[in-house]
């Protein structure tokens, strides 16, 4: 039996994390280039349906972006929550853990997941990834680590109460 309010708090966190990434993925976009992205959401479509057939598609095509980011920020939420509790050297500091697990994500979808969209490959530029990892700190490594800490209840280290969710 799961304990009341997990997949509430994992679900309100993906979407507090997906909707903070996607914003500053926008005014990221909007400080580099002057003009709103409007197509950030159809290039994301493009990992699954290919660049050039994504850009060229209309409102569903961007609503399948925006389902496959929510997806992704979900997933990697899920992830944090459900190791959290069984790994006790998450528990050292909620901010230092939310960098290294931004960093870590960042990684992982840069340098493995990526390459398995229809995506183009690019190769890694070090000060776009640095940028990129900054983001993910802000918008989804802190976010993460903040509720989880505050959902199993851990303080110093330790945790002020057992908690059992399953």
């Amino acid at each position: 039996m799961q304990r009341p309010g997990f997949t509430k708090t994992v679900i309100l966190t993906g979407l507090l994390v997906g909707t903070l990434d996607l914003t500053a993925a926008y005014i990221s976009q909007w400080i580099k280039t002057g003009s709103y992205a409007s197509g950030m959401l159809k290039y994301i479509a493009g990992g699954a349906l290919g660049l050039e057939t994504s850009m060229k598609g209309g409102n569903g095509v961007a609503l399948l972006g925006l389902f496959f980011h929510y997806f992704i920020a979900m997933s990697w939420t899920v992830l944090f929550f459900v190791l959290f509790p069984r790994l006790k050297f998450l528990w050292v500091d909620k901010y230092l853990v939310g960098t290294l697990y931004a960093v870590f994500v960042g990684l992982m979808m840069g340098g493995v997941i990526m390459r398995f969209t229809a995506l183009p490959y690019k190769p890694v530029d070090v000060s776009m990834a640095i940028s990129g990892w900054f983001v993910l700190v802000i918008a989804l490594g802190i976010p993460i680590a903040v509720r989880a800490y505050r959902f199993y209840e851990v303080e110093k280290g330790e945790r002020r109460k057992p908690v059992i969710w399953w």
